[in-house]
């Protein structure tokens, strides 16, 4: 039996997708994990080992061609964290969310600053998006 997850004694609605992934993409993915970006970091720091409701994280975790930031499995959401590097990229990343969509996924993004100065906002907005999306 599927374990269910509560936040504020909310239950929420799992959404455990079948999900391809590149396995040629395990390097870049595994660099990624080492690379030790600070807001990532920072993020993984507070969600880690269920720390967010007990729900589990993965971080940079490879979904068909693309790596995204953190995936939760149990609800097929996606946690974006975007830097410098999504800067003139809209259209590519545009292209991308809508493939993950399509595939199943929810999407939420918080931009590197966000992280680093208001984490306590991010991790209410991440729970006001639960909540909304999954219950």
């Amino acid at each position: 039996m599927p374990k269910t997850y509560c936040i504020n004694g909310v239950q929420l609605k799992t959404n455990y997708l079948a999900l391809k992934y590149n396995p040629k993409l395990n390097q870049r993915a595994r660099a990624l994990r080492q690379a030790r970006n600070l807001p990532e970091v920072l993020f993984w720091m507070r969600v880690n080992q269920g720390q967010f409701f007990d729900l589990d994280f993965d971080r940079q975790k490879i979904i068909g061609n693309y790596i995204v930031d953190f995936y939760c499995k149990s609800l097929g959401l996606i946690i974006e964290i975007d830097g410098s590097s999504h800067l003139d990229r809209e259209e590519e990343d545009a292209v991308r969310e809508a493939w993950l969509r399509d595939q199943g996924c929810r999407i939420i993004r918080f931009t590197s600053l966000l992280i680093m100065e208001h984490m306590d906002q991010v991790i209410e907005e991440l729970e006001d998006f639960v909540l909304e999306n999954y219950t």
